[in-house]
């Protein structure tokens, strides 16, 4: 299908499916400049299966082979020995179902070096070494649970001692889909990062947010007003904190739950207005909604009724999106009642309640005008609302940046955080984690604390995510409340936009070479996880894995890398201190510059306002200078400052455009090649060159700064 990417169409697959519901367009060029690899996997080894209306695969599953992927899962990373059910839903922490998540997306990553999507609209259920087979070739032993031992065959020969286990590992990845057939797709790496990167250039390549939407988003609650809104961004600046983005949740509009998607006459009398006020404070709006339209006497509804399903959400239409017709009909409500009023206020919404629960979103029974399923429906309903909204805002050359509770494969280039209702800290970081294998973004969420530490340390980790942003829909709190918690508070808010220029840098990696921008540990430690150039795909057998990463790092859930230079080991609220593993090469302390170690596990104990964050020997992190409040403009030029930081010469080609609009994909960007070396007599001296024929440059001349202990 591509350079590395091969497919394979089974039984007869669906016209709808998870790719074709996102509208991919494969990034083709860029996919053919990723090293050379063979297809990976053994032919003879994979089996397919039509059972009634259902259809079964079976891969080959190697004995030290790590599988991770499937969905952004709360509680583990490692996937092996797991039973997952693949279904859109809100993740149930009280009852976890392994799969049932708000992005079950159905691609695995093995250490081995490839990837594999399962492209179908449907439930899927997928078996990870669960399940031995009668003809496998390797069986485990048979052990004897009352002796707990394996009785040779030889006879006088003693018992051997054995565990006895009732889970067996087995040899497969086997897949059921409830469809009559569904199309696969291999990507080779060599490395498993190699293949995650072919995926998401697949997919388009990642998405590149304008830079406002890498700064910080406050949500107000239900109730707020046109005036609680001037009130609260004024409130910010007064406090010293940054913000870039004001999010209005249910009460904009005139009815919700469903949702009417017209202004609130009383609470916002003259929406132009406010949002052209916003424009000039530089702060950029952010709306709220679910896609389930009521009342009856809205202006909506009798517009979207011909493409309404057999049931109702809340006593609201469920169109069916999957119609051309349906999405045309959303965009245009949207662009006449919102966007029109002021296209470079409003920068994005927040899709609301398109993953679950199963008690209130539309039963199996549902039917619809396309004809397709429920679970179809289900399954892309978040896919097809990202992708009405954000054509819309091509439409009008102007990026966004928003929120969805529910997506899927092929979602890599959408502009949307997935976000949920679950509170756990621990959750959230893994979900943070399992992103970078799903090609989506996640983010945590702050909502409010009685507690000043476990404030601090939530606004830290949302600060190192893909969206920084506190969530106040419920809550009377402010970023403000805990007076002893602000100093903290303030230095996250700023260090998270001082790093702007290096995060823009990471979405831009993430755009055109399909690097995740949160890196899991497993990615970017195994023995070859990065490649340099072109090369074949080494030859594996059941005991050879040059990529498997050390069994330390297999279920590290807590700590990951942010771009190329960035470990990030988030703090949990209730511990003074932790373990850190850092990977091999010379790590060196964010804060001071001292060298933290190298390929070994330390304890930290950060002071408050700090959190455990360490950078790569030779790394350059392009910084904005001072402590801005927003994110600068175009034509603005605040002055860059470019932090080298350990032993080793530092190079980094800095991506640049003009943050807002789309002229990056008409050639609008810039490159500036940044060099950080040593003179002979050992003082360090910096350079900065923009590469010829490049056109955008964001900053004023850059300054350098030499982070040495």
């Amino acid at each position: 299908m591509a350079p590395g990417v091969w497919k394979a169409s089974l039984g007869q697959p669906e016209d709808l499916s998870l790719l074709s519901a996102a509208g991919v367009q494969p990034a083709l060029t860029r996919l053919a400049s990723l090293p050379a690899a063979a297809f990976p996997l053994d032919a003879a080894e994979i089996e397919v299966r039509q059972m009634d209306w259902k259809v079964a695969l079976r891969l080959p599953l190697a004995a030290n082979e790590d599988i991770y992927g499937l969905g952004v899962d709360f509680s583990t990373v490692r996937r092996n020995g797991q039973i997952f059910e693949l279904h859109v839903d809100h993740w149930n922490r009280r009852a976890p179902t392994p799969g049932r998540t708000h992005a079950p997306v159905p691609l695995y990553i093995s250490s081995r070096g490839f990837a594999v999507l399962f492209d179908s609209a449907r439930y899927l259920k997928v078996s990870v070494g669960h399940g031995v087979r009668l003809a496998a070739k390797q069986k485990p032993p048979v052990v004897d649970r009352t002796t707990r031992t394996i009785r040779p065959a030889t006879p006088g020969t003693a018992p051997i001692p054995a565990p006895w286990i009732s889970a067996l590992p087995s040899d497969s990845i086997e897949v059921l889909a409830n469809a009559p057939g569904f199309d696969v797709y291999v990507f080779a790496g060599p490395s498993p990062m190699d293949a995650l990167r072919r995926y998401n250039l697949f997919c388009g390549g990642g998405s590149l947010p304008p830079k406002w939407g890498l700064g910080f988003l406050t949500r107000l609650p239900t109730k707020a007003t046109a005036a609680d809104v001037l009130a609260d961004v004024a409130a910010f600046r007064e406090h010293g904190l940054p913000l870039d983005m004001i999010g209005l949740e249910p009460g904009w509009m005139s009815h919700a739950y469903p949702c009417s998607l017209e202004w609130d006459p009383t609470r916002f009398p003259d929406p132009a207005g406010l949002l052209g006020e916003l424009d000039r404070l530089g702060v950029r709006a952010n709306l709220w909604f679910n896609p389930y339209i009521g009342p009856p006497h809205g202006k909506l509804y009798g517009r979207m009724l011909p493409f309404a399903g057999s049931h109702l959400v809340w006593n609201g239409l469920v169109p069916d999106y999957t119609l051309p017709e349906a999405r045309a009909t959303l965009a245009g409500h949207l662009r006449d009642e919102v966007l029109r009023l002021h296209p470079r206020a409003v920068g994005g919404f927040k899709v609301d309640e398109v993953d679950g629960y199963d008690r209130y979103l539309w039963p199996e029974t549902a039917t619809f005008p396309s004809g397709h399923h429920a679970e179809q429906l289900r399954q892309t309903y978040g896919l097809l609302v990202q992708r009405v909204l954000l054509e819309e805002f091509r439409a009008l050359d102007r990026r966004t940046f928003g929120q969805v509770r529910g997506t899927n494969a092929g979602a890599s280039s959408f502009p949307f955080v997935i976000y949920n209702d679950n509170y756990d800290f621990g959750e959230y970081i893994t979900a943070v984690v399992n992103s970078g294998f799903a090609g989506v973004l996640w983010s945590p969420e702050v909502r409010g604390s009685d507690n000043p530490e476990d404030m601090l340390r939530r606004i830290q980790a949302v600060c190192l995510s893909p969206l920084a942003l506190y969530n106040g829909w419920a809550s009377p709190q402010k970023l403000w409340t805990h007076p002893s918690a602000l100093p903290g508070i303030r230095a996250a808010l700023r260090l998270r936009l001082q790093l702007l220029p290096y995060l823009y840098h990471t979405f831009a990696q993430y755009h055109l070479d399909g690097l995740p921008v949160i890196r899991p540990l497993q990615l970017v430690t195994s023995a070859a996880a990065t490649t340099a150039g072109p090369g074949g795909q080494p030859a594996l057998d059941a005991t050879t894995n040059p990529y498997e990463a050390p069994a330390a790092l297999k279920e590290i859930k807590d700590q990951y890398l942010l771009g190329d230079s960035l470990l990030v080991a988030l703090l949990a609220p209730d511990a003074a201190s932790r373990p850190v593993v850092l990977p091999p090469g010379r790590w060196y302390d964010f804060y001071t510059g001292r060298l933290a170690g190298e390929d070994t596990t330390i304890y930290v104990t950060p002071p408050a306002d700090q959190l455990p964050l360490f950078v790569r020997d030779g790394a350059i992190i392009p910084r904005l200078a001072g402590e801005p409040l927003r994110a600068p403009r175009t034509g603005e030029l605040p002055r860059l400052e470019l932090w080298h930081y350990g032993e080793k010469p530092g190079a980094l080609r800095l991506y640049d455009d003009d943050g807002e609009t789309f002229a990056y994909e008409r050639g609008n960007v810039s490159w500036t090649d940044l060099r950080a070396e040593r003179s002979p007599d050992g003082t360090w001296h910096g350079t900065a060159i923009t590469v010829a024929g490049t056109q955008t440059w964001s900053y004023s001349d850059p300054r350098w700064f030499f982070i040495t202990p």
